[in-house]
C-alpha cells in the first residue's frame, strides 16, 4: 500500500484546524452562566457541586484537545524534518495502514504496543 503524503498532510492540516476552533469554543464557552437554580432546597451547594463538575468535565475536554493539538503539530513538524512516517522511538517506517488511520501516529505499532503495556504496569 503506497502512502499518499500530501493527502495525509493536508488532513492533518484540517484537523489542526478544526481542533483549534474547538478549543478556542472551549476556553470562549468557559465562563461560568449566571443563571442560578431558583427553588432547589441545597441551593448554594448544589451550584457550586455542578459548576465544579462542570469546570472539571471541560478541563479534561481541554487537556485532551490540546494533547490531540500537540500530536498533529508534532507530525507536521515530523513532515518538515523529512521523517513522517518513521517512529519516534525506534526509526523503523510506520505501517501505512496506520498512518491512512491516524496520520498523526508517531510510534510503529510494536513501539506503541511495548508504551501500553508499560503504561498498564504504573
Amino acid at each position: 500500500m503506497k502512502v499518499d503524503l500530501k493527502e495525509l498532510r493536508s488532513r492533518l492540516e484540517d484537523e489542526q484546524k478544526h481542533l483549534q476552533e474547538e478549543l478556542e469554543q472551549l476556553v470562549a464557552n468557559a465562563h461560568p452562566t449566571d443563571e442560578r437554580r431558583e427553588g432547589s432546597p441545597f441551593g448554594k451547594r448544589e451550584e457550586e457541586a455542578t459548576e465544579t463538575s462542570e469546570l472539571e468535565k471541560r478541563l479534561a475536554l481541554e487537556h485532551r484537545t490540546r494533547d490531540q493539538i500537540s500530536k498533529v503539530e508534532r507530525a507536521l513538524q515530523k513532515f518538515d524534518e523529512g521523517t513522517y512516517g518513521k517512529c519516534d522511538k525506534c526509526g523503523q517506517p510506520i505501517a501505512p495502514e496506520r498512518l491512512e488511520a491516524l496520520p498523526q501516529a508517531s510510534l510503529c505499532l510494536e513501539c506503541k504496543a511495548k508504551e501500553s503495556k508499560k503504561a498498564e504496569h504504573h
